[in-house]
């Protein structure tokens, strides 16, 4: 599931989603399933059977989470589920979920990576692509739709090194890894991931 991705590793992988455009229509329906996942996932040890998220990489992580919480809530966010610390041992977060983000608040512009996913709506695709490509971030996108001509159209509009559609798979070991503008240069893996070990050398002869 969507919450299941995002929230591995409490939301600190390179290609988890930060950003939720959700069509008008069924965005209610999204964030309450999403919510509810979110709320049920076991915080812990991940060394104890059962646990699916552990703690933040430092302590210093928690103010930075509650600042783009509190952020999001001044500008007019609803804490669906989380939006806090969970006890006072240890890094931990609780999943949370936002909904109705405005496109000002921090979090809609920058890479939180932790446990947080802010959920914004769309009615119209061109305003979502544009919401979408307004960062200068661009390694991994993730896109859900049932519509043949739309998915093509998002595979050729969505500035980012790597774009699953109806999927969360963009990593594997024959396929090229990598991002674009702020997000990196070049790639690894796949048949491109060579390149940065080859020498290009241009030879033209003419006849003697």
């Amino acid at each position: 599931s969507a919450a299941a991705f995002k929230f591995r590793n409490a939301g600190q992988v390179c290609i988890s989603p930060t950003r939720f455009y959700v069509q008008e229509k069924v965005v209610d329906q999204f964030a309450d399933a999403f919510a509810k996942t979110a709320s049920e996932l076991k915080i812990g040890n991940g060394m104890e059977e059962g646990v699916f998220m552990g703690p933040l990489i430092a302590e210093r992580r928690l103010a930075v989470m509650q600042e783009f919480v509190d952020d999001a809530k001044a500008h007019g966010a609803e804490v669906m589920t989380g939006g806090e610390r969970i006890g006072n041992q240890g890094f931990f977060y609780a999943p949370t979920v936002l909904k109705n983000v405005s496109e000002d608040a921090r979090i809609m512009n920058e890479e939180p990576f932790g446990p947080l996913a802010p959920i914004s709506s769309f009615t119209d695709f061109d305003d979502m692509i544009a919401r979408a490509n307004k960062l200068e971030f661009g390694l991994a996108a993730y896109a859900f739709t049932q519509n043949g001509a739309q998915a093509a159209l998002l595979g050729e509009r969505i500035e980012a090194g790597m774009l699953a559609v109806n999927s969360f798979v963009v990593s594997t070991p024959e396929t090229p890894f990598g991002g674009i503008n702020d997000s990196g240069y070049g790639s690894e893996g796949g048949i491109e991931g060579l390149d940065a070990y080859l020498r290009t050398k241009f030879v033209t002869e003419i006849g003697v």
